[in-house]
């Protein structure tokens, strides 16, 4: 059987039998759990007696590739309950796994002397495994359970052949190149501090695209009819027991005690729009009511996921949330999608995929509620003819959603904007309006956000954009540079136009060369550099240079000003 007719997940979980089989001749009375195939690789989570530590990999990948030249077979036969007992009965990890097999006839994999419980599906040596890499060394817990043993897990990747291998460290050296916390330190853009660990600072420069990202939504929402609204930051737990957030929720929220009594930090915006839709009567006429919100919220994450601003304990959400009838539904689920196709576009990305997600197990609300719900979203796609994949059992615990999955400049997807709908907390606050035939009916609310999180976007934009981020982000759009110190005046007074002009314009004098100047913007990712030297001031005209090298002479500052404005 040639390689290309072996399924990847084989070579992936073959992979990590050879580190299980590694690990257990370098470290003896080592304890496997379990080596599955990932989606991007492998990884074999252990318990041994003395921590395996970072420089410990290099010795692992050593009996690694000795265990590959001598090309063992792979082979997997089944053996009784009993058998299976007696083969690890000094392992408790397997011992639970087999309890948990319903089957008298347990799954064996040989290679040599190294066995393990396993269903099956390898490759047929280990001379199939050259092409590997092992990433990292973490720590886990068994069963993904804080209160049950902690592991330590080994994960890496395996191709079938060298130039996978080489064109995935390529890529991996690309990526950390440009990782979006490198890129923040060098523009100067946010920073994190132990004294709030997850809780990012951003500089003025940072602040700047975060404004941008907001004033761009801003837009969007006035010119589609949202209202925009500001909710408090702590509310009554009673408030988050209603909305159903205390009991499902509650492990990643933030408490607090006020005049003996109980608040909870915001993690998500719904429930205080809910409130002000609560504040007086409405009627189909206000319908749909879109309000908008960009709601900072807070969540507890365990600090070995924090990742820079990909995943925070703090973020800024550009939220949104439409009361409407039944009847508005499909329409305002394909407004939302135009919306965030445009976004997107002017963003940089391509266009977007689409995943429908369903009715989890942690649920609130009736099966014939979620049918209804998610059929809403299924019609909405089907009208627009959108092709989507269903994701069973990944929606919110109060409703399906439609997720917006982006893919980068490296090949990465990201999800970014949600579109969900909710009947079940219309029906938790006892939210009404009343409808032409004068009865009262329930609402439905459309949860909507476009960027998702603003930090999370804007790291993405980092990566995807390496650094160089579109005209209408860049935190600085535009540096004016002077050939002598006599052209200062004008300098400044060329600056002040562009700023009242809205565009972000900066100019400081330097006794640099105007070469040097020009080099330091570039580094600086400056999409448009000034350059002003006695000519232009004589002719109250400058010199455009872009990022790429290409020079413009004898623009008008008001020509500069008019074509800023079509890129912003």
């Amino acid at each position: 059987m040639s390689n290309n007719s072996l399924d990847l997940q084989q070579l992936r979980h073959s992979a990590a039998h050879l580190v299980g089989h590694a690990v257990s001749e370098l470290f003896p009375g080592t304890l496997l759990t379990i080596g599955p195939a990932t989606e991007n690789g492998f990884f074999y989570d252990c318990l041994p007696t003395r921590s395996i530590k970072e420089e410990d990999l290099v010795a692992i990948t050593m009996r690694m590739n000795e265990l590959v030249k001598k090309n063992i077979p792979l082979t997997h036969r089944l053996i009784s309950r009993t058998e299976a007992e007696n083969l690890f009965a000094n392992n408790k990890f397997k011992l639970e796994l087999l309890k948990d097999i319903p089957d008298d006839a347990i799954g064996l994999a040989e290679q040599g002397d190294f066995y393990d419980l396993c269903r099956g599906g390898h490759v047929h040596s280990t001379g199939q495994l050259a092409h590997f890499k092992l990433t990292t060394i973490s720590g886990s817990y068994w069963r993904a359970d804080k209160s049950r043993d902690v592991l330590q897990r080994i994960s890496g990747i395996v191709f079938w052949t060298a130039e996978e291998l080489a064109e995935y460290e390529r890529i991996q050296e690309e990526r950390l190149k440009f990782d979006h916390r490198r890129i923040g330190k060098q523009l100067d853009l946010f920073s994190f501090h132990e004294e709030g660990i997850g809780f990012p600072f951003f500089h003025p420069h940072g602040k700047r695209v975060i404004n941008a990202l907001t004033s761009h939504m801003r837009t969007i929402h006035r010119l589609h009819g949202y209202e925009e609204v500001s909710t408090p930051t702590m509310l009554s737990d009673e408030l988050w027991k209603q909305s159903g957030h205390y009991a499902h929720y509650r492990q990643n929220m933030y408490f607090c005690e006020i005049d003996e009594q109980s608040y909870a930090v915001k993690p998500m915006n719904c429930p205080g729009a809910i409130l002000i839709y609560k504040t007086r009567p409405r009627s189909y006429r206000e319908l749909p009511l879109r309000l908008a919100e960009f709601g900072h919220v807070h969540r507890h994450e365990l600090s070995g996921v924090l990742h820079g601003l990909m995943r925070v304990r703090a973020f800024t959400q550009d939220d949104a949330h439409i009361f409407c009838m039944p009847s508005q539904i499909e329409q305002e689920i394909r407004t939302i999608l135009s919306l965030i196709e445009a976004t997107l576009t002017k963003a940089g990305f391509g266009k977007p995929a689409i995943a429908v997600s369903t009715k989890p197990e942690s649920a609130m609300g009736s099966d014939a509620l979620w049918d209804q719900a998610t059929n809403a979203l299924t019609s909405a796609l089907d009208s627009l003819e959108m092709p989507y994949t269903i994701k069973p059992g990944e929606g919110a615990f109060y409703g399906p959603k439609i997720e917006i999955v982006i893919k980068d400049s490296m090949n990465r997807e990201w999800q970014c904007g949600t579109i969900q709908v909710d009947f079940f907390q219309p029906e938790n606050f006892d939210i009404q309006y009343v409808a032409s035939s004068g009865e009262r009916e329930r609402p439905v609310i459309i949860h909507q956000a476009i960027f998702g999180s603003l930090e999370r976007f804007l790291a993405i934009l980092l990566e995807h954009h390496k650094g160089t981020l579109p005209f209408w982000l860049a935190p600085v759009q535009t540096r004016i540079l002077t050939i002598t110190d006599a052209c200062a005046e004008y300098a400044e007074g060329i600056k002040q136009k562009l700023i009242h002009a809205g565009i972000r314009a900066e100019y400081t004098p330097s006794s640099d060369p105007i070469s040097g100047q020009i080099k330091t913007a570039q580094g600086d990712r400056i999409p448009w550099m000034i350059v002003v030297g006695s000519k232009e001031v004589a002719a109250e005209t400058v010199t455009l240079r872009t990022l790429d090298g290409k020079q413009e002479f004898g623009l008008s500052v008001a020509t500069l000003i008019e074509r800023a404005a079509s890129l912003n």
